[in-house]
């Protein structure tokens, strides 16, 4: 009977599984140091998020509610309802950090303001993504356990794949959402050039949670395949 195995006898699914596990893991700690630093630096402007998000989103033109969120680091913008959220460590916060996400979220939503691209397909593949990310597992584990049913494990795959093509459009909406937050704090005059090298380390940390993301969605990938190839010989 074919099995779900975590790489024995495989050395190759052996690595596979634990860089799944510690890239991640780093992004994670690398991101929580980095805003843990410049959470605690003050900014010479004394904005807090809000108000820094406010003054950002004015320069764009752009009116939308701004509400704060329980937690740290679940700041978000929804291009459904038009709404940006900044989490309790950011939105009644003044610190370089606390700028800098606020910044990054305005970043969405100068990208929907100008009908970016990138941030439109994600948004038009998010409901099937949502679909395949809740299906693909399970038909995965069903198929290899009933080894008369290895089309699901095919098809789980497929829908999997779906997830992994998400995670990877993601990173130039991301990316590019720090791009012009960094722009605007610095031509807003918002952040000095000093407190700009912080901004920037804490979005390029949680970019890095991004990138880490996409890498263990392929790595997941190809462990897949690996399997259903391995049970079909």
């Amino acid at each position: 009977m074919p099995y779900f195995y975590f790489g024995g006898g495989n050395s190759t699914l052996l690595w596979i599984t634990l860089a799944m596990m510690i890239i991640p893991l780093y992004a994670s700690v690398k991101v929580q140091n980095a805003f843990a630093v410049y959470s605690k630096k003050r900014t010479l402007s004394g904005y807090t998020g809000e108000e820094a998000a406010r003054r950002i989103l004015a320069m764009n033109n752009i009116n939308i509610p701004i509400e704060p969120v329980r937690g740290s680091m679940t700041d978000f913008y929804d291009p459904v309802n038009k709404t940006l959220a900044l989490s309790q460590s950011v939105y009644g916060v003044n610190s370089i950090a606390a700028l800098g996400v606020a910044a990054h979220e305005c970043g969405h939503a100068i990208q929907d303001a100008n009908d970016y691209s990138f941030l439109r397909f994600r948004h038009a593949i998010y409901p099937v993504t949502n679909f395949a990310s809740r299906l693909s597992m399970p038909l995965i584990f069903l198929g290899l356990f009933f080894g008369s049913m290895a089309f699901l494990v095919d098809f789980g795959i497929i829908l999997f794949a779906i997830t992994t093509l998400f995670a990877i459009v993601t990173l130039p909406v991301e990316f590019n959402a720090s791009k012009r937050a960094l722009a605007t704090l610095e031509t807003s005059g918002i952040l000095s050039p000093e407190e700009l090298v912080g901004a920037k380390k804490v979005l390029d940390a949680a970019a890095l949670t991004y990138v880490a993301a996409a890498m263990a969605s392929i790595l997941s990938l190809i462990r897949l395949i690996m399997i259903n190839n391995r049970n079909n010989d």
